[in-house]
């Protein structure tokens, strides 16, 4: 079996933080590589599963608390004022259950709104965003995931945000709105 989630899986502790923005025992949580729209997340399961029903019980009960932080996350390091959450596992090499969570940016055009947002997957090379500012999202991502472990709620402190050696998560400059456009 070729799967590229479960390779990188394999490889957690060396991942770069675009590759690991989050993690727990069950899902890792990425920025997906060849978005144009910054902030586009993919939240893998650690074990290779290809179907939602085969998801365990703790794995399902996770889900639902990842999407909801990762969205509240998004949300303050991007100003998008929704988040789009998409499940296919469909193309060929990436039949690995993931979920997109993607940021709906107050001005995304029309044309790309909903299931058209997808038009931002796949793209070229010079359109995607960089791997530097992936990593600069992912790091801010974790700020935000670790400020929001220390609030009080009924969210709050069963995730931790992926920590990397040398990831610098006080960079406050990197909180502010982006747009859609990157």
């Amino acid at each position: 079996m070729d799967c590229y989630t479960c390779r990188h899986n394999e490889q957690i502790d060396t991942l770069p933080p675009r590759e690991l923005v989050a993690a727990d025992e069950h899902w890792r949580t990425v920025h997906a590589f060849d978005s144009a729209l910054p902030g586009w997340l993919v939240l893998v399961p650690r074990r290779h599963v290809t179907a939602i029903a085969d998801l365990t019980d703790a794995e399902a009960a996770a889900l639902g608390t990842w999407q909801v932080r990762l969205s509240r996350a998004l949300r303050a390091v991007t100003g998008c004022v929704k988040t789009y959450v998409v499940q296919f596992a469909e193309h060929e090499g990436f039949a690995h259950v993931h979920f997109h969570l993607v940021p709906r940016m107050p001005d995304l055009p029309d044309d790309r709104r909903g299931p058209r947002v997808f038009g931002y997957l796949g793209a070229p090379e010079d359109q995607r965003v960089t791997e530097q500012r992936q990593d600069e999202l992912a790091t801010a991502l974790r700020a935000e995931l670790a400020h929001a472990d220390t609030s009080t709620g009924p969210l709050s402190g069963r995730m931790r945000p992926a920590n990397q050696p040398g990831a610098s998560v006080g960079d406050e400059g990197l909180r502010g709105p982006v747009s859609a456009a990157g």
